[in-house]
């Protein structure tokens, strides 16, 4: 009998170059972060260009690999011998899993792709094809179509085995995480952030967390959310960090201090502010928010440009270009929507004035943050800060 197997294959890792091999250690370092906690020990095998799974069951490996950032398709397989004979048992063998016998199955149309990694193989890849087509006619009676088959027998030869499988699911795509440097997302409970912090993920970027709760004023309800979302996220990199900083107090003293209807655009810069801050001494090379053009009053333009001058790292915002449908859609995809739906005490929305400013500048906003002696506060919300990982629980 023919063994199961998890072929995994990349696609914008085949474009890198001289720099292929680094982004393969990331991608090799987040499979094992997958495969840990398996049924069984996963033995992962490398081959050009494709990743190999085998160990634990096949249901529980596939699941596994669809976690995995990087990977473009995930391949249910069977390893068979090297041989000729061997392939065709292999093929009989995947359909009678598969569809039964032949008179369960039905006619279906079928086509068989073949591929070559091995030259030495003693068929060519057009001619086994055509062979292992012949037997499943024969076997079958199944009418062949290379156009538009209802079933794809892919036969690929390796250099030591043959693998035969019979579906290829999509995967998550993207760029191993690390591979692009590191990012701090500011986490809010809402759809967006997490949905960001996953796109920037897919980008190779390992992300760590930072939520604002609007303590003392307000519940831990948020912080609890921050937490359940990150360890959601955390699938998808493991070793997440959440640091949960307070900043109640700050938002009442900016709202002492006159804001006005500048205040939603002062509580934006304080927390992009301070986690500039926190992100440098992370080592983290960006920050990543959920901005979404135009989507409320605090995201347009001019305002996003006010809010992006208070750091000094690039400020990331994958979702600019997206619209609310479009991203609940991805968080429902990702496994975030359902926690972010649940009910919190948002801090953006403590102390939020009748009406909020949609054309800012820093320079309206260079008053308010002097009375709040800024460069000082800064430095006093860092020291409140309360670090916490999801992933270990």
């Amino acid at each position: 009998m023919a063994r199961p197997c998890v072929l995994l294959k990349y696609g914008e890792l085949m474009l890198k170059g001289r720099n292929r091999g680094r982004f393969e250690d990331h991608l090799r370092e987040a499979l094992q972060h997958a495969m840990d906690g398996a049924s069984a020990p996963v033995r992962i095998s490398q081959r050009p260009g494709v990743v190999v799974l085998s160990g634990a069951p096949l249901d529980e490996l596939v699941e596994r690999a669809h976690r995995v950032i990087g990977v473009n398709v995930v391949q249910p397989a069977f390893r068979a011998g090297h041989s000729v004979d061997d392939t065709v048992a292999t093929v009989s063998q995947a359909l009678q899993e598969r569809f039964g016998s032949p008179e369960q199955s039905g006619a279906r149309r079928f086509a068989v792709r073949a591929r070559r990694r091995d030259k030495t193989f003693p068929m060519g890849s057009d001619r086994l094809a055509a062979h292992v087509g012949s037997k499943v006619v024969e076997e079958w009676g199944w009418p062949v179509d290379l156009t538009n088959p209802e079933v794809e027998i892919t036969i690929e030869v390796d250099h030591r085995e043959v693998f035969v499988s019979l579906e290829k699911q999509r995967g998550q795509g993207g760029l191993p995480v690390g591979a692009s440097g590191r990012a701090l997302v500011l986490l809010s409970g809402g759809y967006d952030s997490p949905v960001a912090a996953y796109r920037a993920m897919r980008r190779g970027l390992r992300c760590d967390f930072v939520h604002f709760t609007g303590a003392p004023l307000t519940g831990p309800s948020s912080t609890y959310k921050a937490y359940a979302l990150v360890r959601e996220l955390d699938r998808f990199q493991g070793d997440s960090r959440l640091h949960v900083i307070p900043i109640g107090n700050a938002q009442r003293a900016l709202a002492t201090a006159g804001a006005g209807d500048l205040q939603i655009i002062a509580q934006r810069r304080l927390m992009v502010h301070t986690a500039d801050a926190l992100a440098r001494d992370l080592g983290a090379q960006a920050l990543v928010v959920g901005d979404s053009l135009g989507q409320v009053s605090s995201q347009t333009l001019a305002n996003m440009a006010t809010v992006e001058q208070a750091a000094s790292l690039p400020l990331l915002r994958p979702l600019v270009a997206w619209d609310k449908d479009e991203i609940i859609a991805e968080a429902r995809r990702i496994g975030t929507a359902e926690i972010s739906k649940l009910p919190d005490e948002d801090c953006c929305s403590l102390l939020s004035p009748p009406r909020v400013a949609t054309r800012t500048t820093p320079t309206q906003l260079e008053g308010v943050e002097r009375r709040m002696e800024l460069d000082e506060l800064v430095p006093k919300l860092l020291a409140d800060v309360q670090v916490h990982v999801p992933g270990a629980a």
